[in-house]
């Protein structure tokens, strides 16, 4: 048996316990003995070098016995690569919020552990994904297995987020968004999107709002609909009011002007839209429901974070921009008439995209002209 023997615990693709010897040959468990030792032969034992190496394991990990009887080459960058992915996954299991590790950064730390024999980064990375993935809780594949409470639920204040569930829909609000909706209702842009939506629902229904003091749009609800049902849609409107209205201190919402555009096939909401475009950017397959609800609440953060920076006055140009919110309310409502009597002269889809895109262009020159 060979001196100074050094041994690496390790596991297969499968989670399979493996013996790394010496930083160059590979071991996989064979099966376990009467007296608790185990036999590990070399992964080269069912290829057609058919190897005979093994190794002896004592119930202490100690060595009983070591045949080095290699008839292949040394695999140091293969060994490395399988050791790398190890002690990764091993950092990976010890998170427990998925969405909050950073693979680069592990890989970076298990780099400098192993120096000069770590494989590339790009070697590993689909395996470190599949690891993170894998720290998710079991996948929601339909509406009724949505849990009514989960520790995902949470903001990052440790705030509910989740406010209204039933057999047909699922609302997000966090009290931040609520107080926006409640002290900025007078507008509520509303819009879904069906491409970031998980696959066991229908459509993913996002609520805006502009805030003009600092000419900003922020969301203000985020809901899952398993139909399209006008009943759901109701439901979802309901919902979310009664919950502002917890956030106002004297009146109560009473009429709020929703502009949507779900019943139409132009674009008529510039506000909603931006942030679809953004999710689905995200989410270029339909996302995992754990995973869609952890990037809501970070967006939800961040829109906080935001609000209250701009809130304390850490913003400049802010006159200019109070200025700009009528110039900006004026075009707007200026191209909904012309919207209008195009559809009175019988437009069609091509007229109505032309024109939308001049308001577009307009609303650039007047950001510009604010800079």
């Amino acid at each position: 048996m060979e001196d100074n023997i050094e041994i690496e615990i390790s596991e297969t693709n499968r989670g399979n316990e493996q013996i790394i010897i010496n930083k160059k040959h590979k071991f996989n468990f064979s099966f376990q003995r009467k007296d608790k030792s185990k036999i590990y032969r070399c992964t080269e034992y069912k290829t057609l070098n058919k190897c005979k190496s093994l190794i002896i394991l004592n119930d202490k990990k100690e060595v009983l016995k070591y045949e080095s009887l290699h008839n292949h080459l040394e695999k140091e960058i293969d060994v490395s690569i399988s050791v790398a992915k190890h002690k990764i996954k091993e950092e990976i299991k010890k998170n427990s919020i998925p969405m909050d590790i950073k693979p680069k950064h592990i890989f970076n730390v298990v780099s400098q552990e192993m120096g000069f024999i770590c494989p590339e980064y790009s070697t590993i990375r689909s395996q470190i994904i599949r690891n993170v993935n894998k720290q998710f809780p079991p996948n929601i594949k339909s509406f009724d297995d949505i849990p009514i409470e989960s520790e995902y639920y949470k903001t990052k204040r440790n705030e509910n987020f989740m406010i209204f569930k039933n057999t047909d829909l699922i609302i997000f609000q966090s009290p931040f968004q609520a107080y926006l909706f409640s002290n900025y209702h007078k507008n509520i842009f509303a819009d879904g999107t069906f491409y970031a939506a998980p696959k066991f629902s229908y459509q993913l229904f996002i609520t805006r709002t502009y805030v003009g003091e600092f000419n900003m749009f922020y969301t203000t609800s985020i809901s899952i609909l398993k139909n399209k049902k006008q009943s759901t849609y109701e439901t979802l409107f309901k919902e979310i009011k009664k919950n502002a209205n917890k956030f106002r201190s004297n009146t109560l919402i009473t009429t709020i002007n929703f502009h949507c555009d779900f019943e139409q096939e132009h674009l008529t909401n510039i506000a909603s839209e931006y942030y679809n475009s953004y999710l689905n950017n995200i989410f270029p397959n339909k996302p995992l429901f754990y995973k869609l609800i952890y990037i809501l609440k970070e967006k939800e953060n961040l829109s906080y974070n935001d609000y209250q920076r701009r809130t304390k006055g850490n913003w400049k140009k802010k006159q200019k921009i109070f200025s700009a919110t009528d110039e900006i309310k004026i075009l707007i409502e200026n191209y909904k008439s012309k919207e209008i009597n195009l559809f009175y002269n019988g437009c069609n889809r091509n007229e109505l995209i032309k024109l939308w895109k001049e308001c577009l262009i307009d609303l650039n020159d007047i950001n510009i002209n604010l800079k």
